[in-house]
């Protein structure tokens, strides 16, 4: 009998090669590291590729993308939560790159 809840270290690859589960490209975030991001993060969502992401957390399953062109009172963009299955991977490694997901 297999347990169906994964758990994100055991589907992570392991090493610099795994993504980190909670990324954002705000400098002002928390999750911010200019570092991985210049690496370039490839990310799926739902099954589908996305390349307008502004975060993202695997263990948690969500990624939050701007909501059109809409600002707030600080210049920054409006953002809505999106809920399912995330994968992400660093776009450097090639054709078939580990992949992290929950």
């Amino acid at each position: 009998m297999t347990d169906e809840t994964e758990t994100p270290a055991a589907a992570a690859p392991s090493g610099a090669d795994a993504p980190p589960d909670h990324l954002a490209i705000n400098p002002r975030s928390p999750h911010f590291d200019a570092d991985k991001l210049r690496r370039g993060i490839g990310i799926r969502f739902k099954g589908v590729v996305r390349t307008n992401v502004e975060e993202y957390c695997i263990s948690e399953g969500w990624v939050r993308v701007q909501a059109g062109k809409s600002m707030d009172r600080k210049g920054q963009p409006l953002t809505i939560k999106l809920n399912g299955p995330v994968e992400a991977w660093y776009e450097d490694l090639g054709d078939n790159p580990p992949v992290a997901k929950a």
